[in-house]
């Protein structure tokens, strides 16, 4: 048996560039919510509305509370193991595998790149608003654009999401504001989203939804993997992660419940701009602002994925566990950019290959995946007793049990459906 590393450390040669530690925790907040929230909302309302009808609220709070707990797993291990390739560092110490931290390292790539070829579907839904080009040129179209984004640097990278962040929460905010002023009975419909929950066909509306919905978190993981990029990352991280799932959850719930408040669920799901049918409803002007304004959602969570899928390759072969031409840097950009063009190429692919929905699903069933695996680690490591460092935050050994039940029953869910 191997021997276990309890601590890792960044080696990097002399002479090679290295990432540069650019973020502080506004950055870090705008980071994660630029991806969560880009991934969920703008793309994925009207797929719950169909599967949950006017249950998808609920949806989206099942799946809050089922990610909160890993998310806790998270904040501790990125303070233990501050380094890129974050998962297939915490199951290499957790399991005190090289395989099977290859093989999560692999699965973190695998759903980004999924992950943002979904996302590309929606983004070129939301374009198609505006020009009736072919669907495979707008495509090439976000992902090289994003793709040159992403190599220009991290602060550059990051000030552009952060940016296109405030943009998209802005566009939540006037939904809902502009829902909840249209329609004064909306507060009143929130008990019965409870009362009739006796109904077991609801409940399996929700779990379904909530599958999906599981999609619209991704974000923390993301987070954890720019944490060599990250200034005083034991404080940082812990508490970005706290405030980006706190507030996408909000949002999420108030926003669906003005979309299916608006709009007739069937009707919110064989849309191809959902956000954009909304907004036509609750304000009765053109569609053509909140369009813009999801463009600009999709194309963050775009980037963002790109950022993360592109550091765990770079991270995954500074450690020999991919080819070493991947651990390359840019000196004058300090950004992985083979990793980055890899990246852009295979999402490409995906995007012109495969449907929006089953992209959001295999991504969710990937992510689940390698959070059980993430959660499993930390619980072995917490077995072990192996300590954390002085400044890390620490959780009890009940969260990454209740976090691996979560992905569990999840994953139960989607092979049910099967």
């Amino acid at each position: 048996m191997r021997k276990s590393m309890p601590e890792v450390t960044v080696s990097h040669n002399a002479q090679k560039a290295t990432l540069a530690r650019a973020l502080n925790l506004p950055l870090l907040v705008l980071y994660g919510l630029g991806t969560t929230i880009g991934a969920g909302i703008y793309v994925l309302v009207g797929s719950a509305a169909g599967q949950a009808g006017f249950y998808a609220p609920l949806a989206f709070l099942v799946a809050a509370i089922g990610t909160a707990p890993s998310a806790a797993s998270y904040a501790e291990l990125a303070g233990r193991y501050p380094v890129s390739a974050a998962e297939a560092v915490y199951v290499e110490n957790g399991f005190n595998s090289a395989t099977m931290a290859r093989l999560s390292g692999l699965l973190v790539i695998f759903s980004g790149v999924v992950a943002a070829a979904a996302i590309t579907v929606g983004c070129a839904g939301y374009i198609g608003v505006f020009v009736d080009w072919p669907f495979w040129l707008v495509v090439l179209g976000i992902v090289v654009s994003m793709g040159a984004v992403a190599v220009l640097g991290i602060l550059e990278s990051v000030l552009l999401a952060a940016l296109f962040t405030l943009i998209e929460v802005g566009g939540l905010l006037v939904i809902v504001v502009a829902g909840f002023y249209s329609d004064d009975e909306i507060i009143t419909r929130i008990p019965r989203l409870v009362s009739e929950l006796n109904d077991i066909t609801i409940w399996s509306g929700i779990a379904s939804a909530g599958l999906l919905a599981v999609f619209a978190f991704i974000g923390f993981e993301d987070m954890v993997n720019v944490v060599e990029e990250t200034k005083k990352p034991a404080v940082t991280m812990p508490l970005a992660i706290g405030a980006t799932l706190i507030i996408t959850t909000l949002l999420y719930f108030l926003v669906t419940l003005v979309s299916v408040s608006a709009v007739p669920p069937a009707e919110l799901a064989q849309s191809t701009a959902p956000l954009s049918a909304v907004y036509e409803k609750v304000t009765g002007r053109s569609a053509g602002v909140i369009s813009a304004i999801a463009i600009f959602a999709t194309l963050n969570t775009i980037l963002v994925q790109f950022i993360m899928a592109s550091r765990v390759i770079y991270g995954m072969a500074d450690r020999s566990a991919l080819p070493a031409i991947f651990a390359t840097v840019n000196q004058v950009t300090r950004t992985p950019v083979t990793a980055t063009v890899l990246v852009v190429a295979i999402t490409t692919l995906f995007a012109l290959a495969i449907p929006l929905d089953n992209l959001a699903e295999y991504t969710s069933m990937i992510i689940l995946m390698i959070w059980g695996l993430s959660n499993t680690a930390l619980l072995l490591i917490k077995i072990r007793r192996t300590p954390a460092p002085v400044d890390a935050f620490v959780v009890p050994a009940w969260v990454p049990m209740l976090g691996l039940a979560f992905c569990c029953a999840f994953i139960g869910i989607a092979l049910a459906r099967l």
